[in-house]
């Protein structure tokens, strides 16, 4: 795998400071990315298989699943490396397996694995990067040095690629994606090795990247990132299983809302009450004096709920709306999809 090689300079000056974007495109603007029923084999074995769906200009897309579920390869769908088996794609119009050179310098590109030179220093490294932009020579220098500050690589700037940690390869990789301020970024798995501290750097610059207008296609094992993504793609054995912002996918996943209530007063009549009741979907008990009341809206919920357990003389000492980890989430949407299709997700890991 590579980086995309422009076969000449871009006209526009991208070596300064990262340029204020208008913000977010206006309503109706053509999608940054279109995938239509795409399906890649390899030996005749799907690895992904019908993936349908857009991606908009100016939002922050992740994509999440277990390993070996197909992350890695949609993103070599998009960027080019391979061509899909059946289906179309366009990536800023154009099919990404037979890019434009205009195509190839508006997108930059993070792969999973260290794709530079381990006997570069880290700083020839992201100047060899440039070269390939045709970023001036002159110019690039303030452009590295900020981005080398950004991914806190500035004190190893002149150690060899190969003496420095994975994650500290992970963050040259990430600092060559930005180098020339594409409009559009992958990320594969861009936080993986690195402390909790620089992730969390990591994804506010993501954020302020997508506040400037840009979109970024982001892969991750940590399903909890999912909150900070516009929408969220799941994806299991290579089938998209649920596709929506982050708390619409909450939601859905449940059903409505759930409502933890705790009280020492939870015998089975007051639960067979408040199952009888019609906003209440289902009634699971977490212990003794712990129950989770599954319903379409926790607001109006809960002044009913209260209202049936006074009329029982349960003394509540506490009700509230309870908000699943992403984690439950992607947990609950594996083991459905598994259960459909009769199968068994114990080896499965995001």
């Amino acid at each position: 795998m590579s980086l995309p090689l422009p076969t000449s300079p871009p006209t526009s000056k991208e070596t300064g400071p990262l340029p204020i974007l208008p913000g977010a495109p206006p309503q109706g603007s053509p999608p940054m990315i279109q995938v239509r029923h795409v399906t890649k084999t390899f030996d005749s074995r799907p690895v992904v298989q019908d993936l349908d769906f857009e991606v908009r200009q100016g939002e922050i897309f992740g994509f999440i699943g277990p390993s070996g579920s197909g992350k890695t390869t949609t993103i070599r769908l998009l960027t080019g490396v391979y061509a899909p088996t059946e289906g179309e794609i366009s990536v800023m119009g154009t099919p990404p397996s037979h890019p434009s050179r205009r195509v190839q310098e508006r997108f930059g590109y993070m792969p999973q694995l260290f794709v530079l030179y381990p006997n570069l220093t880290v700083r020839e490294n992201l100047d060899f990067v440039a070269g390939l932009y045709g970023m001036n020579p002159f110019r690039r220098r303030k452009r590295i040095d900020a981005l080398l500050k950004f991914v806190e690589l500035w004190d190893a700037r002149n150690r060899l690629a190969s003496n420095v940690s994975g994650g500290m390869q992970r963050r040259i990789e990430l600092a060559a994606a930005l180098l020339h301020n594409p409009p559009l970024i992958f990320a594969d798995e861009p936080t993986a090795g690195i402390d909790p501290v620089l992730r969390s750097k990591f994804w506010e610059e993501f954020r302020r990247q997508r506040d400037e207008g840009r979109t970024i296609f982001v892969t991750t094992q940590y399903v909890g990132e999912s909150e900070y993504c516009d929408r969220v793609g799941v994806i299991r054995k290579g089938r998209i299983i649920a596709l929506d912002a982050p708390i619409e996918m909450r939601r859905k996943t449940f059903g409505g809302d759930i409502i933890h209530i705790m009280s020492n007063d939870l015998t089975p009549g007051v639960v067979l009450s408040l199952m009888q009741k019609d906003p209440v979907k289902d009634v699971r008990a977490i212990s003794r004096s712990e129950i989770r009341v599954y319903v379409e809206e926790a607001g109006p919920a809960i002044p009913m709920l209260l209202d049936v357990l006074n009329s029982h003389n349960c003394t509540v000492s506490r009700i509230e709306e309870y908000r699943p980890s992403f984690d439950e989430v992607f947990i609950e949407l594996m083991r459905r999809d598994a259960e459909v299709n009769g199968e068994d997700t114990a080896d499965e890991q995001a």
